[in-house]
């Protein structure tokens, strides 16, 4: 069975160090880092965890105790950092989803320091061909078709101008420079 987002971003969390599930419920509590892009009920986070274990792309690290219940840390599996690494760069392939899965592989790249540029042009290249289909389709229709087809025409082209905005705007991992000098004796 495919996973769902959940399972996505608990996954991509546990990537970046190895956490509990109280921690990844707090990043997509309402007003957590990725809950403000798409709240995850701490019941689903632990649902994810089970689900991601079972499949053993993460495990279990002992426990940690302090202030309140003991806590179940995980880390990534190899295998689990080869799937994540698949997902992270695909693009949505639906429109509705770029409110959603896309902003937060967005967040994600931004929380792991990695350039989504591939992520973004592969956006946009999903999403041109809808736009243009949608428009041609609505010139052949009339009544409520056209007013939806109108509405999907334009959903589709206020992403392809949010892509264009970001594209530039998004901060690009460092990247150090090694300057290469020629040796002394001019070889």
């Amino acid at each position: 069975m495919p996973f769902g987002l959940v399972e996505w971003v608990v996954l991509a969390v546990i990537a970046e160090r190895p956490a509990h599930g109280f921690a990844i419920a707090a990043l997509t509590a309402h007003e957590g880092e990725l809950g403000r892009i798409w709240h995850v009920p701490r019941p689903l986070v632990y649902r994810a965890l089970g689900r991601l274990e079972g499949e053993q792309l993460i495990v279990a690290e002992g426990s940690e105790s302090g202030r309140g219940p003991r806590r179940t840390p995980y880390r990534c599996t190899p295998a689990g950092r080869r799937r994540l690494e698949a997902w992270l760069p695909t693009p949505v392939q639906h429109i509705r989803d770029v409110r959603s899965e896309f902003l937060l592989k967005l967040a994600l790249h931004q929380r792991r320091g990695s350039d989504p540029g591939a992520l973004i042009a592969g956006q946009r290249e999903v999403v041109a061909p809808i736009a243009a289909a949608l428009a041609t389709e609505r010139a052949r229709s009339d009544g409520f078709d056209a007013v939806l087809l109108a509405w999907r025409e334009s959903s589709a082209a206020a992403v392809l101008g949010f892509l264009d905005q970001i594209g530039p705007a998004l901060p690009r991992p460092h990247v150090a420079t090694r300057v290469v000098r020629a040796p002394a004796d001019g070889r």
